[in-house]
């Protein structure tokens, strides 16, 4: 790996370019977690890097969970007594509850309540809601609207289908010269929703793109998927590849201009978050470190304890902690392509720190091997300063396990990594060390 991170301020800036105009395009469609407009999306994914689909039919057990229905829909509206749409799914692809069953009927405004969702404290914005385990109907509008509905009655029409298809996942594979990988995530069934998550489907397939140009010694494997069944999925449809996953990333929610948040593995100390954190902690950006919760995005999949990966989250601002989460504010406008080229920035300086960064296998790790009778140690014992090149041995073989790279070593030590590159060589010429690929 010979690049660090997007290079120059030309290409930076037509990295943002490109990914704002992939957000834009996608930004139209109604996805959900099935349905033909995953299946756009992905479609545009494609034109930035090639993916490989998958259809898993509806029915499919996948662990404890079952694959649903798939569901599509048309069109959907309420009117009023004079035949004026006073919500019209055409207008705002949130306004309609995303899984909603079909549905006609003339309903009074009491009997229609129940099916209306609103932000009294936003009034102007629409909320997203979903149903998706739960056969039901719904409509989110505004606030303003919903406090101008007489009592009615209206003309209600939901022209969708929930019945057996398939759950769409995707995912794009970067081979490196060894068996070991990382994976990338990011989940892609929410609509009109441009920070969560559009500009992760954005960042993501442009990194995969970029990677593909690349010699590397780990495997990247970029998935796209969508949220929570997604992921159970394609953890299900995997278990034979489970092993060789070093760690990986979810990546969600990085196109506002909040600064960085990284939450970490279950682990918390696992190679991807001290790699991630020196990452940050070098970038000069505004960050902060967040300990692992089993809530959140698909990092809580891929951490569970019968799975194991050590996964963390990188975004900006968390979900739940902008006003505009999960309304119809985070539109384009909420989301800046510099934003989105910073975030691409950061994940190919991740890359380039675990590719650069060597990690290697103690052959001797049953306690410490004798160095003295391989006339690594001084001959003189007892001495208070046993020397640079000595205390870069047992620093060396007590970390060398695969896990932990020779700059991590450094940092920890205060060692120059200089002495520890020397120090490698000289411990795997004498047979104690070799090389982890």
């Amino acid at each position: 790996m010979t690049a660090a991170g997007l290079g120059n301020a030309g290409e930076r800036v037509e990295a943002a370019r490109r990914m704002y105009d992939v957000v834009r395009r996608l930004y139209p469609l109604c996805r959900s977690i099935t349905g033909e407009g995953l299946r756009e999306s992905l479609r545009i994914l494609a034109e930035t890097v090639p993916l490989e689909r998958s259809e898993v039919p509806s029915g499919t057990r996948v662990f404890d969970w079952t694959v649903p229905k798939e569901w599509n829909i048309r069109e959907a509206w309420i009117a009023d007594a004079s035949g004026r749409r006073v919500v019209d799914f055409a207008d705002h692809n949130l306004h309609v509850v995303s899984y909603s069953t079909p549905f006609r009927g003339r309903l009074g405004l009491q009997e229609l309540a129940p099916h209306l969702h609103d932000l009294p404290d936003r009034p102007s914005w629409i909320p997203y809601r979903t149903s998706y385990y739960n056969e039901t109907w719904g409509f989110c509008l505004t606030h303003d609207a919903r406090r101008a509905m007489g009592p009615g009655p209206y003309d209600v029409l939901i022209d969708s289908s929930l019945k057996d298809g398939a759950l769409t996942i995707a995912e794009h594979f970067v081979a490196g010269t060894s068996d070991r990988e990382f994976v990338v995530s990011c989940h892609c069934c929410h609509p009109s929703l441009a920070n969560d998550n559009l500009s992760a489907m954005a960042v993501c397939s442009e990194m995969a793109a970029r990677l593909t140009a690349r010699r590397t010694r780990y495997g990247y494997r970029f998935l796209f998927l969508p949220g929570t069944i997604g992921a159970i999925t394609w953890l299900a449809l995997n278990r034979d590849r489970l092993p060789r996953i070093a760690g990986g990333l979810v990546v969600a929610g990085v196109g506002d201009r909040g600064g960085f948040t990284y939450k970490r593995s279950r682990r918390g100390d696992a190679r991807i978050d001290r790699v991630v954190e020196r990452v940050l902690r070098r970038s000069g950006e505004d960050h902060r470190v967040e300990p692992f919760t089993p809530y959140g995005y698909d990092e809580r999949q891929y951490n569970s304890p019968g799975i194991g990966l050590e996964v963390g989250r990188l975004g900006r601002t968390p979900y739940g902690q902008y006003p505009e989460y999960h309304t119809s504010a985070d539109d384009l406008g909420f989301v800046h392509p510099e934003s989105l080229a910073g975030a691409l920035d950061l994940l190919l300086r991740v890359v380039d720190e675990l590719e650069s960064d060597p990690t290697y296998l103690n052959l001797e790790p049953r306690c410490e091997p004798q160095l003295g009778r391989r006339g690594l140690y001084r001959a003189l014992g007892g001495d208070p300063d046993p020397g640079a090149s000595q205390m870069a041995m047992l620093w060396i073989l007590n970390f060398a396990d695969g896990d932990h790279g020779l700059g991590e070593i450094a940092e920890r030590s205060g060692i120059p990594i200089e002495t520890l590159s020397r120090t490698a060589e000289t411990l795997a010429r004498h047979g104690l060390l070799r090389r982890d690929d």
